[in-house]
């Protein structure tokens, strides 16, 4: 593992030489995990998704990107549009800490259209020579040829009494003709919220408006990445808390990701809600952010991958990707998460089979596979659990388990291929309300997404097993099963 020094971490891009960046991305690109249809870093490091937006035809998708290697350093916007959430195009860097305020990073934010032009608002990391953490958010103008304009000075140069250093993220949104801007933070007493600005125009002023009055009370010790939208009249506040304990099945990953949904009076800031829900039971999902897509539909991307964790491709000189697009509804008074219907584009060579799975372990033929889709459908089941073995060799495979006594659906990866570091178990479960009727599940080289019951839950994780475990298992612990299984090879993605 190499050795990353402050100075090597806070290193610009712009000092790379060329040679450099092509030995970079000449090792990369050698790297046996590299994803074939989801967005990763072209060399270095990729983190939050941010600045997501549908704005003039085209959709907008930033990331949080340190060029230079696997590790949390200097951090950059690397920008990607789309026309259909499914090819990219590449624009490079968009946003670059090149002001004092953003001098040691340009960490998370959004995007947010007014008066028919694009802005961003993020938050601008700086160091003092203590290394003092200091905060601001700033807002950036995007010019008609693409450039960007800060306008500075910082919108909001420092958080307000009684919270720290700590306090970033901006989701910006509009309700009733004005702007409002949600950030993450943590109080002096170093427990976590989320608070709320107010403005006419970007420029400002943005007056602080207060807290969101929540009913979690001491819920971790921080709040990152939060966000605010509504579906059918419901308010919905994600947040990512830092700091929980675990508790049976829930908050097993290091931090955690999830919403409340209820009813925000925007003038007390007093939000009457449910209780907060992880929106992913799987190993690798953090910072999602949504925007509305050309029909106004809620779309949400994540972050497949968690903060202080360490992964196999960190050594190949790059770590993380995104999540597929997901669409958020709200049925039965629950929030489903499923594929965007554009993913639909990506299917090539459809191949179906119907069979009966029992206790004796069946290979299917002749399905073999790294990249693809699966549609799995539960036609009859009569058994007490089945197992469902996807990119399966002799010595690996990475296992889904439903339960049907229990309603329980588990994702285990212990004999997946090489595991990051540190990560508690091998297995993730979730609880279902309703029997499984359907398992929608996409595989990249070195990544599943596993929609259950048209997205009442999802797990995604990131696995890292050889090209040659391309085979498909199923048996069941007792009794069988009758299914339907539906592939779709997938050739192509980010372009």
């Amino acid at each position: 593992m190499e050795q990353w020094s402050r100075e090597k971490r806070y290193r610009k891009y712009e000092e790379a030489t060329h040679e450099e960046m092509e030995l970079l991305t000449a090792k990369v690109n050698r790297s046996p995990f590299r994803q074939t249809y989801h967005i990763q870093p072209p060399t270095g490091l990729l983190n939050d998704p941010n600045g997501l937006i549908f704005f003039n035809g085209q959709y907008y998708i930033a990331h949080q990107w340190f060029p230079l290697g696997a590790v949390h350093g200097l951090k950059y916007w690397r920008l990607l549009t789309s026309n259909n959430l499914v090819q990219f195009e590449d624009r490079g860097v968009v946003l670059r800490p090149d002001q004092t305020f953003d001098s040691h990073g340009v960490y998370s934010g959004s995007a947010f259209s007014f008066n028919q032009k694009l802005y961003y608002m993020y938050t601008g990391n700086h160091r003092d020579n203590e290394w003092n953490r200091h905060s601001s958010q700033i807002v950036a103008e995007v010019q008609a040829d693409g450039s960007v304009r800060k306008l500075l000075p910082p919108a909001i140069p420092a958080p307000p009494q009684g919270y720290t250093q700590h306090f970033r993220d901006p989701k910006v949104f509009e309700k009733d003709g004005k702007l409002y801007a949600l950030l993450g933070a943590q109080r002096e007493n170093e427990t976590g919220c989320a608070v709320l600005y107010e403005a006419e125009r970007p420029e400002g002023p943005w007056q602080f408006k207060g807290e969101i009055q929540t009913q979690l009370e001491d819920f971790g010790y921080m709040w990152e990445c939060p966000d605010y939208f509504q579906i059918h009249g419901k308010d919905i506040l994600l947040f990512c808390p830092q700091g929980l304990e675990s508790k049976g099945d829930a908050y097993q990953n290091i931090y955690q990701s999830g919403y409340i949904m209820g009813t925000l009076n925007f003038d007390t800031l007093a939000f009457d809600h449910g209780p907060f829900i992880e929106l992913d039971h799987g190993f690798d999902f953090y910072a999602p952010q949504t925007m509305t897509d050309e029909a106004g539909r809620r779309v949400l991307i994540g972050w497949m991958g968690l903060p202080d964790t360490e992964y196999p491709t960190d050594d190949d000189g790059w770590a993380h990707c995104l999540t597929l697009p997901r669409t958020l509804t709200i049925e039965d008074g629950k929030l489903k998460q499923k594929p965007h219907m554009h993913l639909r584009k990506l299917r090539k060579n459809e191949e179906v089979a119907l069979g009966y799975a029992n206790k004796f372990i069946k290979q299917l033929h002749p399905y073999e596979g790294v990249q693809y889709e699966l549609v799995v459908d539960i036609l009859e089941n009569e058994a007490s659990a089945f197992e469902l073995q996807l990119r399966a060799s002799r010595n690996e495979s990475t296992t889904i388990r439903y339960d049907a006594t229990t309603r329980q659906v588990s994702l285990e990866r212990f004999d997946s291929g090489a595991l990051p570091y540190p990560v508690e178990g091998t297995m993730r479960v979730t609880q279902l309300h309703t029997d499984l009727k359907q398992l929608r599940i996409f595989v990249d080289t070195s990544s599943i997404e596993i929609f259950c019951n048209e997205g009442e839950r999802v797990l995604t994780s990131r696995i890292f097993p050889k090209a040659t475990s391309n085979k498909f298992k199923v048996v069941t612990d007792s009794g069988q099963v009758y299914l339907k299984m539906t592939k779709y090879d997938i050739v192509e993605g980010e372009s």
